[in-house]
């Protein structure tokens, strides 16, 4: 596994990062796609393909096992073309500007390879071609690891109507298409336990390992909290699948889907694992090899350990520093600064342009996503500006062609998607005979097509038109990045993650921990006034236990500042008086059940 570079770049949308490998690995910069739209991946490969002059074979629809089969393909191309990135970048000639220069000017300037690299420049002779061999033989690329949603797992049907078999589900087929590629990689599990997927990774080989204790396919888990760490972790290592990383992310201080917890801020669940890190890793350890030893497999290597990484609102070196000292990470994952530079990710100019222009107020929280689960979205975005049109004309919704989200069954036994022009039509006549309020209403009207607008940026950053010429695109970044403005180069990005230099960012923008607490203090807000006028005793004792953690957090929050420099000083300073303003938001809530 690549441990260059100290960050990664998550998974961003269906189509924000499908291509970043073909960007950012050849720098030793890890990066994940997304699998769950095979009709993107056979779309992107066709596309890159035509334009590097490869040979392409369509997989159709009509092929048994179609759908991993094109995630196999996709995978594969990427796994090709990075290897060739990296033959060709090897061939190159040292001190020219090329990229066997940028390989090495961007990784931390503590890494030994920094130095080393910056020790050959200034050699001669055959001591300089004896550390540029040096250097040579250390290049490595960045992992390409894929993202799969647990809940997107639509049970699908033959042609006939007939339901297929559990593994041609949307979630495990992208694991197998995962899991047969070339890939040497990670899938990264998000969303929460899904027992059927979990249960049929343990049906390749390339999960487990090796007798060199190596994994070739490696599992990596998006978590909240240190609790859902331990259950999911547990329910795997039971199989002997070892969790080679768990991904803490911010319930709300993050791009995509929002999953809050229930007033569990991002410090004291660091503080958490960090001082559980030894018990959580020797638990898993010993369940693995338990079930190996039992089954006669390869056991796992004495000192494995799994890493520990953070994302979500994370903006500059100093944060990014402290997080990793203080709580002992492996890493950080930085997201939404990332949509700003084209070098990684693959963003349409319109929608980038939207996105400077936008306001503060502009990124939100909303109801689009057909899964019910708070989605973060920008107003201007052109997804946004074409559902207002179709409301508009009333024709609300939108067309479903690759029904990915498709769960609804409210109206039939037939599952539609809740941001499908069907669905709103019956919602929108339910309206009329006064059977649902106009609220309820709204709140499904403001459903949108995550399938066609998370993938059409992709298309439409190569140059070309989305099937259907369905070209609107949803956006949705994490809150941090309504303080980044302008558009940035690859360099620009990692260099200011690293504190080689610092990129311009709106001064009013609070320190990390302090973004995400305003974040769920707005959440408590917006619960405590759906709980309005009548709440129930089970209700008002969540809320009373909501504001008891948030409290609780911004209690430990205090004694960090008291006991640690975790910032300037005038930021330390301001902390104190934003936690003292939020506790006082907080106090004046929720009152105390009796």
């Amino acid at each position: 596994m690549n441990t260059l570079h100290s960050f990664h770049i998550p998974v961003m949308g269906l189509g924000y990062t499908v291509d970043s490998p073909l960007k950012v690995a050849r720098f030793g910069i890890s990066s994940v796609v997304s699998i769950m739209d095979d009709h993107l991946l056979e779309e992107m490969r066709r596309i890159y393909s035509r334009k590097g002059g490869i040979p392409y074979q369509y997989i159709d629809e009509k092929e048994e096992d179609y759908r991993a089969k094109r995630i196999t393909a996709y995978l594969d191309f990427l796994h090709e073309r990075v290897e060739a990135h990296m033959t060709e970048m090897k061939s190159q000639s040292f001190g020219e500007g090329a990229d066997i220069d940028k390989y090495f000017e961007l990784l931390p300037s503590e890494n030994p390879l920094f130095n080393l690299y910056h020790e050959m420049l200034g050699a001669k002779g055959p001591e300089r071609l004896a550390l540029e061999e040096l250097l040579r033989n250390a290049i490595q690329p960045g992992a390409i690891d894929v993202n799969i949603m647990t809940k997107v797992d639509k049970i699908n049907s033959d042609k006939e109507g007939n339901e297929l078999p559990r593994e041609f589900s949307d979630a495990l087929s992208a694991l197998r298409g995962f899991a047969m590629s070339r890939v040497d990689g990670a899938v990264v599990f998000s969303a929460g336990l899904n027992p059927a997927l979990y249960s049929y990774a343990a049906q390749f080989p390339g999960f487990f390992p090796d007798q060199f204790g190596r994994i070739t396919k490696r599992i990596i888990l998006k978590v909240s909290d240190y609790r859902s760490a331990l259950i999911q972790g547990k329910f795997l290592a039971k199989k002997g699948l070892w969790i080679s990383e768990f991904r803490i992310e911010s319930g709300l201080n993050c791009g995509g889907h929002a999953f809050a917890t229930d007033g569990f801020l991002a410090g004291p669940i660091l503080e958490e694992f960090k001082t559980k890190r030894e018990e959580l890793s020797q638990a898993l350890h010993a369940a693995c090899q338990q079930y190996l030893s039992d089954t006669g497999g390869f056991i796992l290597p004495a000192d494995i350990q799994p890493k520990i990484t953070y994302q979500g609102g994370l903006g500059t070196a100093t944060e990014n520093r402290f997080l990793t000292e203080y709580y002992a990470l492996d890493g950080t994952g930085w997201g939404s600064p990332f949509l700003l530079v084209p070098e990684a990710t693959s963003v349409d100019k319109d929608t980038l342009d939207r996105l400077i222009q936008a306001k503060k107020s502009d990124f939100y929280l909303s109801h689009a996503s057909p899964l019910g689960v708070p989605f973060n979205n920008l107003r201007t975005s052109s997804g946004e500006q074409q559902r207002v049109e179709r409301i508009e004309k009333n024709r609300p919704g939108s067309p479903c062609y690759k029904k990915f989200l498709a769960f609804s069954k409210e109206f039939s036994e037939k599952s539609i998607c809740t941001a499908s022009r069907e669905y709103q039509n019956l919602k929108t006549k339910l309206f009329e005979r006064n059977e649902i309020s106009r609220e309820q209403l709204d709140e499904t009207l403001e459903k949108d097509c995550l399938c066609e607008g998370l993938s059409a940026p992709a298309i439409l950053a190569l140059g070309e038109t989305p099937k259907r010429n369905l070209k609107a695109v949803t956006i949705c970044p994490g809150p941090n990045l309504a303080y980044f403005k302008g558009v940035f180069s690859l360099r620009e990005m990692v260099d200011h993650i690293y504190g080689k230099i610092q990129i311009t960012i709106d001064a009013s923008r609070p320190h990390v921990f302090i973004k995400e607490l305003e974040l769920y203090v707005a959440h408590l807000q917006k619960e405590v006034t759906k709980a309005l006028p009548e709440p129930t005793a089970k209700y008002e004792a969540y809320l009373s236990k909501f504001r008891e953690n948030l409290t609780a957090g911004i209690q430990y929050y205090n004694k960090l500042i008291d006991e640690v420099s975790l910032d300037a000083e005038e930021v330390m300073l301001q902390m104190k008086e934003q936690l003292r303003f939020l506790q006082e938001q907080i106090e004046g809530l929720v009152p105390s059940v009796s």
